[in-house]
């Protein structure tokens, strides 16, 4: 049962990741992924999951860097089961400036994008997707305070 509850939470994250890529790829889209003329990268994303879409586009910049670098290096395993309810609201998506690899007991995971599910009064998660974009969820243990701070969704 909670295998099968992974699964279907899996293939929805993997719609999500689907979704966005079409949000940065729609042309003239209000959604429409240009890279920062600070850094050259791809923007934040903030997707609502009620919503179902893009709710909010912010430009990339070493801040969001810096959150990021610090959430891969307090990762502390992997994630051993997730249920989605209504408490999981938002998901982050964070172009990184280059491939970094995730590492969680044998597994080591490259990616130049990383997801993160904010869920009220849950520990938060890292999802990335390697090459053959098989999912990885992540434990970690760095504060995200200051990032959905920075972002302002959810408003606290």
């Amino acid at each position: 049962m909670v295998l099968k509850r992974i699964t279907v939470l899996l293939v929805a994250c993997f719609a999500l990741f689907l979704h966005a890529q079409a949000a940065f790829a729609s042309p003239g889209g209000a959604h429409r992924a240009e890279a920062s003329s600070e850094t050259g990268l791809k923007p934040v994303q903030v997707f609502d999951v009620q919503a179902g879409k893009v709710v909010k586009t912010i430009p990339n910049d070493r801040q969001f860097q810096t959150f990021a670098s610090s959430w891969i290096s307090s990762i502390t395993g992997l994630a051993p089961q997730l249920t989605s309810d209504a408490s999981c609201s938002f998901v982050y998506r964070i172009p990184l400036e280059k491939k970094v690899t995730f590492k969680a007991n044998d597994i080591a995971v490259a990616s130049d994008d990383l997801f993160l599910f904010y869920c009220k009064d849950k520990p938060p998660l890292l999802l990335v997707f390697d090459d053959a974009r098989k999912p990885y969820l992540f434990l970690f243990g760095a504060d995200i305070k200051p990032f959905i701070q920075k972002v302002g969704i959810p408003a606290s």
